[in-house]
């Protein structure tokens, strides 16, 4: 059984962002546990060519420690690219750079331990520390003890109601391009989605349309294919002081900013909408193309044959209040992630402080345990912390908050106001 200051289960990017700014604070012993066997971010999206919607100064760690030797341009400066990437004169790095970046972080860090699932929590009241319990992939049982945990699980895939237990083959986006061979033999595909994955997956399919010879559709419940908002004022509301005001907030209110603030941070990058619009434009030159996009469409049933080898999907225009039904022998669900609270909790459920709803009751600090600093959360906390919780670049800022809350001092210095506008009412007499 070993013993650390704190231990961080699962390693996407945030928790691997916290171990590369854990890794140089003296005497700071964190331990980062992940079930894979590698480092792998959204493998099943990685098209050729498709970027970030982030730039690349929100990296692991230059928004905490700009002087980080786990920062995007060393990356570069030590594989040879600084200069291509200089003279290509772009912010946002595409996609699958992004990755091999944060796999060259993680075998850099001593801290983590690939191939370690853990199965269950406990917690020990006597020296009050929580007991990890893990096993490996060469089937050794394992134990770490840490008064702090920080939750780096990420958000599972999402799959809606009607198509759950389906069969038939449905391809949810994150296995996308390991099912895309598959999709390419069929006669028609339907792709299920609002957000960036869904657009991304139509760009794709609409570019092999003619080679193929598919039909091609594309169903979202929203009125429009919403682009992501990214002016400079709302981008504001990426900041320290727009955590604070919706913290703040009353939780039915924060409950409902959730649902109606998704085009902040799940639109699609307006340059691929117009790309995507584009694209149809040149194909109908040589005649009509072969594809729907249904807007304000609701999935509300599925089937699948298994002998006709084709799904029926019950749809229903939310704004005509009318009923239709779509057939398609390939169905892709891009209907991205939900945060779900680990199984592993299980035993450890009575530490840990529950809204109204039944998710985490984030505090500002971002934990979720009884004394407000013994179990930390990233991302999965919109309704806390709001479009904030699964920003890229604010995982250096809720990093050097969790440092601080288990250090007991602030190691990073901490932005509290970067804001032009104000976000609450003010007090007293506006002169």
């Amino acid at each position: 059984m070993s013993t650390h200051d704190f231990v961080a289960i699962g390693l996407g990017p945030f928790n691997l962002g916290l171990a590369c700014l854990a890794e140089p604070v003296a005497g700071l012993d964190g331990l980062f546990l992940e079930a894979r066997p590698g480092f792998a971010w959204h493998p099943g999206m990685m098209l050729d060519s498709v970027t970030l919607q982030t730039p690349f100064i929100a990296d692991l760690v230059t928004l905490a420690d700009p002087t980080s030797p786990y920062s995007f341009l060393n990356y570069l400066k030590e594989t040879g690219r600084l200069y291509p990437f200089y003279i290509r004169e772009n912010f946002y790095q595409l996609r699958a750079e992004y990755d091999a970046y944060c796999r060259w972080a993680a075998g850099r860090l001593r801290s983590v331990r690939f191939g370690h699932r853990v199965t269950s929590v406990t917690y020990e009241e006597a020296d009050g520390r929580y007991v990890v319990h893990a096993l490996t992939d060469a089937g050794e049982r394992t134990e770490h003890r840490a008064p702090h945990l920080v939750l780096g699980t990420g958000t599972p895939p999402y799959v809606p109601e009607p198509c759950r237990g389906l069969g038939g083959g449905v391809v949810h986006n994150s296995d996308y391009l390991a099912r895309r061979q598959d999709l390419l033999a069929k006669e028609s595909i339907t792709v299920v989605g609002s957000g960036q994955s869904a657009a991304e997956i139509y760009r794709d399919l609409l570019s092999g349309i003619d080679t193929h010879g598919y039909r091609l559709n594309w169903v979202t419940r929203s009125p429009r294919f919403f682009p992501l908002e990214y002016t400079k004022l709302t981008l504001e509301m990426t900041s320290p002081d727009y955590v604070d005001y919706f913290h703040a907030l009353p939780e039915d209110t924060r409950y409902r900013l959730e649902a109606e603030q998704k085009c902040l941070h799940k639109g699609i990058d307006a340059a691929l909408i117009n790309e995507i619009y584009d694209l149809l434009y040149a194909k109908t030159a040589g005649g009509p193309v072969p594809s729907r996009l249904l807007t304000c469409t609701e999935l509300r049933e599925a089937a699948h044959d298994a002998a006709r080898g084709e799904f029926t999907l019950g749809l229903r225009h939310l704004e005509q209040e009318r009923d239709f039904t779509l057939v398609t022998q390939g169905l892709v669900l891009a209907t991205g992630y939900r945060y779900e609270p680990p199984a592993f909790l299980d035993p450890v459920r009575d530490r840990i402080r529950w809204d109204r709803r039944g998710r985490f009751d984030v505090a500002r600090n971002y934990s979720v345990d009884v004394t407000g600093r013994g179990i930390f959360v990233q991302n999965g906390a919109t309704h806390a912390h709001s479009v904030t919780s699964p920003d890229l670049g604010m995982g250096p800022y809720r990093n050097s908050w969790i440092i601080a809350q288990i250090l007991g001092r602030e190691h990073y210095p901490i932005e509290k106001s970067i804001a032009f506008q104000e976000f609450g009412a003010p007090e007293g007499v506006v002169a």
